[in-house]
């Protein structure tokens, strides 16, 4: 019989359950007054992780490509991955070589930038289970690989992370971080942190208890790994056991398939947790800590400096695992050294990294479970009517499950001091149901249909003050942006939509410049690197897919707007904008 996804199973069984050993790569961007345009950096002419730095502005001081000149761009080359669903995360380049990911099977590509039309230099396929499929959650992405220490690295979605030679594609090791067959998986790219490599743990649906590892970059021999709920030894930080019901936290959920950013200065890295297991609030009184938490650890010991919990108990799987933006800004007066957060639940986070005090929190989309975030005590201020449960079916919250901003990454560019943000405008229908956990099995219990917010229009990519929280122009789509962002020095920056446009807006007036139609719908991250020939390149993935296009990726009818998590509800008709792909794009000027 054929093996279907989880998120196709969701169709049926939703109403029922419901539910050198040092890394080389550039160090975070600091912001500054504007720059002028032939300032380039030699290390931005290389992508050598997902989010571009460490401090993941996704930032690139390239210019060649610019304002003026970005009218002009032309598709230099192309390559099939020989791979559908859904294609997130981008390339890197390091030297002349491009390393290009896959969703599941996971392959990975190098290459070759010095020879007409980039053919491969190697191909490495991992052999993996194929009934870790039928358990990925919002379909069998993978958000990208990293490069250190002469290798790339790369997590599996059937848990295992592997480290490859850089040269030759071969396995220099290959570690196994979990079990499949309970819910566990891999989605998210892994970092690498002088000589360790960061993994996280996906399955928050199936009751994981999620994690970060720490690996040896050399061997792979587990140095460390935290979790997000239990006892204090466990976690590297107190105050979880007490905010859950019994032993619920061992089926706590908080996992950690988003980003991660780190701050060498400090000595600090920042992630955030996702939500508690089962969307059921009723069965989990509590605070439910550390989920839905930006979490600040040592990474040489994994122990937490600080927590910051975004959603307490939370009632409508507002993942908190997106990106932390690392900035040196002006707040009120005073030079602070923040992160800036876009959650799922609407609202803008900036908080001092050193400290975790929170500075300022303010919704960028059209927000009403709360009215707003208390800055003393940093708990949001809710609106009682929107709040879920398993006694009604709460109606119209916004925004919905899929976020304010999903796992797209953002942008910041040191030129505008602005943060460029692709957003989702979408609202939803929430009824907890009573669901038993049974290993392996989805723990979800919760119908929920998603559908478009105010003004009909799906997706808005903005433009950010993070000193002020504020939005500053914005560009209206009509399918949410499910991908990410990149910034240059050119006053240009990139973002794909759902309908598989490629679209380049004034960094400053987000006037649009110029637009490609890609084969598929765009929900990989745009990415630029100067190519062997000194020309400057933009690239990104076009495969439609992902929790807003699981509905094309995986075959789903939109006949039950509950199915697929209820992503059905708000995006039946993306078969209608878009088929299914995976193509890299690369663009240059002629």
């Amino acid at each position: 019989m054929k093996r279907i996804s989880f998120l196709l199973l969701a169709t049926f069984i939703l109403p029922v359950i419901t539910t050198s050993c040092t890394n080389k790569t550039t160090e975070p961007s600091k912001a500054t007054a504007s720059l002028p345009l032939s300032a380039v950096n030699e290390a931005d002419k290389q992508w050598a992780m997902a989010n571009k730095d460490y401090a993941a502005t996704r930032y690139s001081s390239l210019n060649a490509i610019n304002t003026d000149t970005v009218k002009n761009l032309k598709v230099a080359w192309t390559f099939s991955t020989g791979v559908l669903r859904g294609h997130e995360g981008g390339p890197l380049v390091i030297g002349s070589t491009m390393y290009v990911h896959t969703p599941f099977p996971d392959i990975v590509y190098a290459l070759d930038l010095t020879k007409e039309g980039a053919p491969a230099k190697w191909k490495y396929v991992p052999k993996q289970d194929p009934q870790v499929v039928a358990i990925a959650c919002c379909d069998t992405v993978n958000r990208g690989l990293a490069y250190a220490d002469g290798k790339i690295f790369m997590n599996q979605l059937d848990t295992n992370t592997v480290a490859l030679d850089a040269e030759t594609g071969k396995e220099v090791w290959k570690v196994k971080q979990g079990d499949h067959k309970t819910g566990q998986t891999i989605t998210a790219a892994p970092m690498v942190i002088k000589d360790k490599v960061i993994s996280g743990i996906s399955g928050g649906e199936f009751g994981v208890r999620g994690f970060v590892t720490a690996n040896d970059v050399k061997t792979g021999k587990q140095v460390w790994r935290m979790y997000s709920t239990g006892p204090e030894a466990e976690v590297g930080f107190p105050g979880s056991v007490e905010t859950w019901k019994g032993d619920e936290w061992k089926r706590g959920g908080g996992t950690t398939w988003g980003w991660y950013s780190y701050d060498p200065e400090l000595n600090l890295f920042y992630y955030g947790t996702g939500n508690p297991g089962s969307w059921n609030p009723d069965q989990r009184p509590g605070d439910n800590k550390w989920s839905m938490t930006i979490f600040a650890r040592d990474p040489d010991t994994g122990k937490a400096k600080w927590a910051y919990q975004k959603t307490p108990h939370d009632a409508w799987d507002y993942d908190g695992i997106n990106e932390n933006v690392l900035l040196d800004i002006n707040i009120r007066g005073q030079m602070r050294k923040v992160l800036v957060n876009f959650d799922r639940n609407g609202f803008s986070y900036t908080l001092d990294r050193v400290t975790g005090e929170l500075l300022i929190a303010e919704p960028f989309v059209h927000v009403n479970w709360a009215t707003g975030v208390d800055l003393k005590t940093g708990r949001p201020i809710e609106v009682p009517e929107k709040r879920t449960s398993a006694t009604k079916n709460t109606k119209d919250i916004c925004p919905s499950a899929m976020g304010g901003k999903n796992q797209q990454p953002v942008a910041y560019s040191p030129r505008t001091n602005l943060i460029y943000v692709p957003t989702n405008n979408l609202c939803m229908d929430y009824e907890g149901v009573e669901v038993k956990y049974q290993s392996g099995q989805p723990y979800v219990g919760a119908i929920v249909v998603s559908h478009p917010g105010p003004g009909g229009n799906r997706g808005e990519f903005i433009a950010w003050d993070p000193t002020t929280g504020k939005k500053v122009w914005g560009v209206k789509e009509n399918l949410a942006n499910w991908g990410g962002a990149l910034a240059t020095g050119g006053d240009v920056v990139f973002y794909g939509t759902m309908e598989g446009w490629l679209k380049a807006v004034h960094a400053k007036t987000g006037e649009i410049l110029w637009k490609f139609k890609t084969p598929s719908g765009i929900i990989g991250n745009p990415m630029t690197y100067t190519g062997p020939d000194g020309k400057q390149y933009v690239a990104v993935l076009s495969g439609i897919g992902g929790w807003s296009g699981i509905g094309v990726a995986g075959d789903i009818g939109g006949e039950d707007p509950t199915a697929a998590l209820g992503a059905i509800g708000a995006f039946a008709d993306v078969g209608s904008f878009s088929n299914q792909g995976g193509v890299l794009t690369v663009f240059a000027l002629p």
